[in-house]
C-alpha cells in the first residue's frame, strides 16, 4: 500500500515540475548521517541568469514542502516495515532457541542415563573379575593329591577331591582336574603307567563345512585324510573323496589339501580295479580299504602303486542290504581306522543283526579278533571307532541327536551314553574318525564337514 501512495505522490510531483521545467528536471536522493533519506530536485534552464528568482520562489517552496512530506511518509513506512521484520525475526528466533534448548536437555538426560547404565555394568564386571581371581587363587593353593609306589616315586593321579569344596561342584572338579593334568607328562619316568590321552569320548564339536558336492552323485559319499601316510607321493594333507551315488563307483579324487578341495579341482583321479559299494571305505597307511560291490569281499588298494594290494572275504558278513545302518544305502560293512589299527563294523546271521566288530590285519585283511555287541546295527545311523571303542550315532536326520552307545573292546562291555551330536544338513550318510587330527569326518547331505572331538584321560598298564 505504501508503495502505491509513494508512486502517486511522485507522479503528482513530477507532472507539475516537469511541465514547468521543459523536460530538463532531475530528482536525486541520498541518506544523511542519521540514515534518513534526502531528496534533491534540480531544474536546469538554458540560461541560469534568465530565471527570475522572485517569480520562482513560490514554486520552489511548494516543491520543498512536497519533498518534505514525501520524505516523512517514506521514513515512517520504512520504519514500520523494519520494525515488523525485526519483530518477526525475534519471535521466530525465540522459538528456535527454545526448541534447541529442549533438544540439548533431552540429549543430556539420555547421556546421563547411559552413563549410569555403563557404570553399573562396569561394577558388575569388576565384581565378577574379583570372584574369578579369588577362585583361581583358591585353585592354585589347593595341593595336588599324590600316591606313593613301592619304590617311593610319586605319581600324579586324577583322583576325586576329598575336600568339602569339591562336593556337589562339578564345574570346580573339572577345572581342578584340568589344572592337575597340565604338568603331567604322557610318560612318567620310572613309573608303571603310561597316560595315553585315549580315554572315552567326552564331546563332539559343531560341524565345520569344507565343501558342498556339485551334482546329484554327491548326495552320499566318502571323504577323508590319511592319519598315517606311508608313500612318498601323498601326505597327511592330501584329501581323498568319492561320490558313491551311481551303478559303478570307481573314481577316487585326490586333492592336494583342504584349500584345493574347497576350490573343487582335484590334482589326480584314480580308477579303482573293482566297483565300490556304499560309504564304508577308509584311508589308512597309504591304502584305500573298501567293500567290493554286491559282495562281502574287502579290497586293499595301494595309493602309491595304484594297484590292488590284497583282497579277502569277511567271514559271514551280511552285504547288499542285509544288515545296513538305519539310513540304508547298502551300509552293511563299515571300515574304520583309529589309534589301535584297522576295524570292520558289520553284522552276521549268527549275531541276528547285532553289531560285530573285527580287528583286521592292515596288509592281509585277515580277521585278528572279533567282538559281538548288544546293539542292533539297523537301529543306529552310523558308527565309528576311537581308541578301540565303538561309538554309534542315534539319528542321521535329526538336527540335534546323540552318540548313544559305546562298546569297549578292552573290556568287552557296552553301555548307553548321551554325547550331543549335530546333523546340520539333516542327512548324514558317513562318519569316520581321524586319530591324527582328533576329528570326525562326515558327509551330510552333499556337505563335507568335520567335527572336533574331545577325549577323556585314560591310563593303560
Amino acid at each position: 500500500m505504501w508503495l502505491q501512495v509513494l508512486f502517486l505522490s511522485l507522479s503528482c510531483f513530477s507532472s507539475v515540475t516537469l511541465s514547468q521545467a521543459q523536460d530538463r528536471a532531475s530528482l536525486r536522493h541520498s541518506n544523511d548521517h542519521a540514515g534518513r533519506c534526502h531528496y534533491t530536485f534540480t531544474v536546469a534552464s538554458p540560461q541560469e541568469s534568465s530565471c527570475p528568482e522572485r517569480s520562482m520562489k513560490p514554486e520552489m517552496d511548494g516543491v520543498l514542502s512536497r519533498v518534505t512530506l514525501l520524505e516523512a511518509l517514506v521514513s515512517r513506512l520504512i520504519a514500520g516495515m523494519d520494525g515488523g521484520a525485526r519483530t518477526g525475526v525475534g519471535s521466530n528466533g525465540g522459538e528456535g532457541l527454545q526448541e534447541a534448548y529442549s533438544q540439548v536437555t533431552r540429549e543430556r538426560n539420555q547421556l546421563q542415563k547411559d552413563k549410569e547404565h555403563l557404570s553399573g555394568q562396569a561394577q558388575e564386571l569388576q565384581r565378577r573379575l574379583a570372584e574369578l581371581s579369588r577362585e583361581a587363587e583358591s585353585l592354585r593353593e589347593t595341593p595336588c593329591q599324590h600316591t606313593h609306589t613301592s619304590g617311593g616315586t610319586q605319581h600324579e593321579k586324577n583322583t576325586p577331591a576329598s575336600d568339602p569344596t569339591d562336593l556337589g561342584n562339578g564345574a570346580y572338579q573339572e577345572m581342578k582336574a584340568e589344572v592337575t593334568e597340565v604338568p603331567a607328562s604322557h610318560l612318567i619316568p620310572n613309573g608303571n603307567h603310561t597316560f595315553t590321552g585315549c580315554g572315552e569320548l567326552q564331546s563332539v564339536g559343531d560341524p565345520v563345512l569344507h565343501r558342498k558336492a556339485d551334482t546329484m552323485t554327491g548326495k552320499y559319499g566318502v571323504w577323508m585324510q590319511d592319519p598315517e601316510p606311508q608313500g612318498p607321493h601323498y601326505d597327511n594333507k592330501t584329501v581323498w573323496r568319492m561320490d558313491t551315488v551311481g551303478k559303478d563307483v570307481r573314481q577316487l579324487f585326490a586333492y592336494e589339501d583342504m584349500e584345493q578341495l574347497s576350490q573343487g579341482f582335484p590334482m589326480k583321479v584314480l580308477v579303482l580295479p573293482d566297483p565300490m559299494e556304499s560309504t564304508g571305505a577308509t584311508i589308512y597307511r597309504g591304502s584305500l580299504y573298501y567293500q567290493r560291490k554286491r559282495s562281502r569281499t574287502l579290497i586293499r588298494y595301494d595309493l602309491t602303486s595304484e594297484s590292488l594290494a590284497s583282497r579277502r572275504e569277511l567271514p559271514h558278513a551280511g552285504f547288499h542290504g542285509q544288515h545296513p545302518y538305519s539310513w540304508g544305502g547298502y551300509t552293511d560293512i563299515d571300515l574304520a581306522a583309529d589309534e589301535q589299527g584297522l576295524w570292520a563294523i558289520y553284522s552276521t546271521s549268527k549275531a541276528k543283526g547285532a553289531i560285530v566288530i573285527s580287528q583286521l590285519d592292515p596288509k592281509s585283511l585277515e580277521v585278528k579278533k572279533s567282538w559281538e555287541t548288544n546293539i542292533r546295527k539297523n537301529t543306529v545311523a552310523n558308527a565309528f571307532m576311537v581308541c578301540g571303542r565303538l561309538y554309534t550315532v542315534a539319528s542321521y536326520t535329526a538336527a540335534n541327536t546323540t552318540v548313544n552307545y559305546v562298546f569297549d573292546t578292552a573290556t568287552g562291555a557296552g553301555r548307553a551314553v548321551a554325547v550331543p551330536f549335530k546333523n546340520k544338513y539333516r542327512y548324514n550318510s558317513m562318519v569316520d574318525y581321524n586319530h591324527a587330527q582328533r576329528k570326525l569326518f562326515a558327509w551330510d547331505n552333499f556337505h563335507m564337514v568335520t567335527y572336533d572331538v574331545r577325549l577323556g584321560r585314560a591310563s593303560r598298564s
